[in-house]
């Protein structure tokens, strides 16, 4: 009879859950593509009203009639209002247009160039993750010692140092020392290996851009988890855990742990969505072609199309993040379930 009646509660639950979990997926879904719309459009914005356009390197060598025939291309013989609603009307149909740098759809380059960050991104976030979380746990169930405080040194260190200077240091050391590439996300003669050599060849050039990009997300990771559970093991059910007979490891990891993740979750999405949009510094630097650095020569040419296109990637991906976060959220903490389910 119990069982029967648990299996009532549980599903009466499932099914107030469920239509909570649609809406929230239906809100979620429209502020990404209201912060796609409002993103992608002052990225047009701005590059309209910034000094000069995308025909400044051919004002000196190019007829008259050639530049204006570029401009009416581009939409740059229109106001910025018709031709921001001129680009619109083609986006909604996932017509973004055409880049005047690449001479190429701004839908290919942008997604072509995603998967490269995405790459990049994944090996990233596992790195921080498997390793700055279980540092922070480490490091802030305890009061001291000398490992303690070395690994929380050196989780300073790696937010004070910025990515760019970690992308030279290593591109430096990779010169000096062989062992990686300097740069680049391939070899010049990868194309036509097969899937084994070619994964091989991704992997010798991975470690390095993936690091420089991976030192600080997870000294972030370590030091917010560290707090975090810092304050749970101060908490009166630890006490009362320990009192139990538990011992001090069991309780951090049994416990406290999960009731620290609040605050970690919440930083998870914004960090996924901010490394699946590029670092245009590290991705500069080692010449990975990703979405940063497809971004950084964009705006450096005024490529109006291209620079909307990238922005408009990036604001997605951290809807995206976001998305996560929430979902990571209400995993964590069963009171974010209930309030959605309320």
């Amino acid at each position: 009879m119990r069982i029967a009646e648990r299996g009532l509660r549980i599903a009466d639950c499932g099914l107030r859950i469920a239509p909570s979990m649609v809406s929230f997926l239906v809100r979620r879904a429209i502020f990404a593509l209201l912060l796609v719309l409002v993103v992608s459009s002052a990225a047009i914005l701005l590059t309209r009203l910034a000094p000069g356009d995308l025909t400044a390197d051919i004002a000196f060598r190019a007829a008259p009639e050639e530049i204006a025939r570029v401009r009416a291309r581009f939409g740059l013989d229109r106001g910025v209002a018709e031709q921001w609603a001129l680009w619109l009307s083609r986006a909604v149909r996932f017509d973004f247009g055409d880049s005047y740098l690449y001479n190429r759809r701004v839908s290919a380059l942008v997604a072509a160039s995603a998967v490269n960050s995405a790459a990049l991104a994944v090996v990233a976030l596992a790195f921080a993750t498997f390793v700055g979380i279980p540092i922070g746990i480490f490091t802030g169930s305890r009061r001291g010692g000398l490992l303690t405080v070395l690994l929380r040194s050196a989780s300073v260190l790696c937010l004070s140092v910025p990515p760019l200077l970690t992308s030279l240091v290593f591109v430096w050391i990779a010169a000096r020392t062989g062992w990686f590439p300097v740069g680049g996300m391939s070899s010049v003669d990868a194309s036509g290996l097969g899937w084994g050599p070619w994964l091989s060849d991704l992997a010798w050039h991975l470690p390095l851009p993936a690091l420089a990009l991976a030192l600080p997300v997870t000294a972030t990771l370590e030091r917010l988890q560290a707090q975090s559970i810092g304050d749970s093991v101060r908490q009166p059910f630890v006490a009362a855990a320990l009192a139990r007979g538990l011992t001090h490891e069991q309780v951090v990891v049994r416990h406290a742990w999960r009731a620290s993740l609040r605050p970690v979750c919440a930083l998870y999405g914004v960090v996924i969505g901010a490394l699946l949009s590029g670092s245009f510094a590290v991705e500069y630097v080692t010449s990975w072609p990703g979405l940063g650095r497809l971004m950084f020569d964009a705006l450096r040419a005024r490529d109006i199309y291209l620079v909307a296109g990238c922005a408009a990637a990036g604001a997605l991906f951290l809807a995206f993040g976001g998305l996560v976060s929430d979902l990571l959220l209400a995993a964590a903490d069963p009171r974010v379930r209930d309030a959605e389910a309320a």
